[in-house]
């Protein structure tokens, strides 16, 4: 078997990586590389193989730095299957037809300009039509039932816990010379014990684990003490008589958010205000969560049995569809939290609502999630009191808060748990999906433990003989 990594290297945006076993070729992930604009428009457009070469695919997870390249694959000649878990499979559908809008909106942002440079304007890398004409190559696969992509290698979708339907990939194949081997990727590793999905099932037996490390270089804080960070920042707030503006992923980190809400309006921790959830993506998935409840936790189902507040419906939340319910808002005077997308502040309704409160100090912009750099949230993150919204410039006033206890990915602790549990079988360990400070920081403790072969954090481009 033969691996090489093309996308989520030395990075955390873009995963891709193909598989070439028995003449046969495997794509796992087909990301999207997210970043600078006109860096990224390049990165994507072209793929680094034919795309009509790839005999089938496999994706982990709906989230678009795992699946946002899917149709333009099938644009330029893929005519494989696409295996994925049930919610996966149904998440993809509203994400990439929302992924194909942003790609004919950003296109006219970039050509606007390139006119200023004389430059040629750039068509969209694919539209919603494509994403739509991509969706009859998806196949469902259960959790844990063994299928054969390609000729020779079974695979296998396990619980990774990071968002609904999130899976890691296992293959099991034999080498040249017929012994058995397993391949693991993790694709993004939840944490335990986090609010409605299962906790991720831990590599069994692997030989060869590749596996994310996006915050390999620090443990997260506990869940209570991020709930009470998260609950001073929305009391502090309200006393200013002010609104909580929160980027949000819209698949998963808003529903976490929302269910944890639920629980501090429920036990009185926060004022009974309004949560409005503006973001027709982050409303749409919030369906899938209600379709997809083989996906939760036995916690989830007891809160669903005794019917308590349910996390994802409780009668202060909003779930705003149209730009007339979306501008509304804007008169609002009361304090309010609203959730919107993207979780990275570079599109959707977001940039209105943080333009039209980013200068009032009575405000809150709440950080809770990983930003990559470049990002306007990045930005934010670091506190900048300068920033461009739609090319023109604030002076932010609200103030900002960052919580990493938050995040659907698995902190250094988790990590290393994850590694260590197939560390007797472990021939390779290939590590993807962080920046350098991350995994480097992820090795050291690797080091300091011993008993691992020796890591690679992966190249662009890099190939392994399995």
């Amino acid at each position: 078997m033969k691996l090489t990594i093309f996308g989520a290297a030395r990075t955390v945006t873009g995963s891709m990586m193909l598989i070439e076993y028995g003449g046969k070729k495997l794509l796992l992930e087909c990301g999207t590389f997210q970043g600078k604009r006109e860096e990224s428009y390049f990165t994507n457009l072209n793929f680094p193989f034919n795309p009509a070469e790839i005999d089938a695919m496999i994706l982990s997870h709906a989230h678009i730095d795992h699946s946002g390249n899917i149709p333009n694959l099938v644009k330029q000649g893929f005519k494989g299957k696409i295996y994925a878990t049930n919610a996966t499979v149904d998440l993809a559908d509203i994400m990439l037809r929302d992924s194909g809008h942003i790609q004919e909106n950003d296109i006219k942002y970039l050509n606007k300009d390139r006119r200023k440079k004389n430059q040629p304007p750039l068509e969209p890398i694919y539209t919603q039509k494509d994403a739509l004409n991509a969706m009859p190559q998806f196949r469902m696969v259960w959790y844990d039932v063994a299928f054969e992509p390609i000729p020779g290698i079974k695979a296998r979708l396990l619980e990774a816990g990071h968002i609904l339907g999130s899976a890691s990939i296992v293959l099991d194949y034999k080498n040249d010379a017929g012994e058995d081997k397993r391949l693991w990727y993790s694709g993004d590793i939840g944490r335990h014990d986090m609010p409605i999905l299962r906790d991720p099932v831990l590599p069994e037996n692997a030989t060869t684990l590749v596996m994310e490390t996006t915050y390999g270089d620090k443990p997260h804080d506990s869940m209570y003490d991020a709930y009470d960070e998260f609950v001073d920042a929305v009391n502090r707030t309200v006393k200013r008589g002010g609104k909580v503006i929160v980027p949000a992923f819209a698949v998963g980190r808003t529903q976490n958010l929302t269910y944890m809400l639920s629980d501090a309006i429920e036990n009185g921790d926060i004022p009974d205000i309004p949560v409005i959830v503006d973001s027709p993506l982050a409303v749409n998935a919030s369906d899938m969560y209600r379709k997809h409840t083989e996906c939760f936790d036995d916690e989830t189902w007891q809160f669903i049995a005794e019917h308590r507040m349910q996390g994802l419906d409780f009668h202060n939340i909003i779930f705003t569809r149209s730009v007339d319910e979306s501008k509304a808002l804007n008169d609002w005077n009361e304090p309010m939290i609203i959730i919107s997308a993207s979780g990275m502040a570079e599109s959707g309704r977001i940039l209105h609502h943080l333009r039209n409160n980013i200068e009032d100090g009575r405000n809150t912009i709440l950080i809770i999630s990983w930003q990559a750099p470049y990002t306007l949230g990045r930005r934010l993150a670091d506190r900048e009191r300068r920033v461009r919204i739609f090319g023109e410039e604030f002076y932010r006033k609200a103030e900002v808060v960052t919580i990493g206890g938050l995040s659907a990915h698995a902190g250094q602790t988790g990590l290393l748990e994850y590694a260590r549990a197939s560390k007797d079988s472990l021939e390779n360990l290939i590590l993807v999906h962080g920046e350098e400070y991350a995994a480097s920081a992820f090795m050291a403790k690797l080091d300091e433990e011993g008993g691992f072969p020796e890591p690679v954090y992966a190249e662009k481009g890099q190939t392994f003989n399995l």
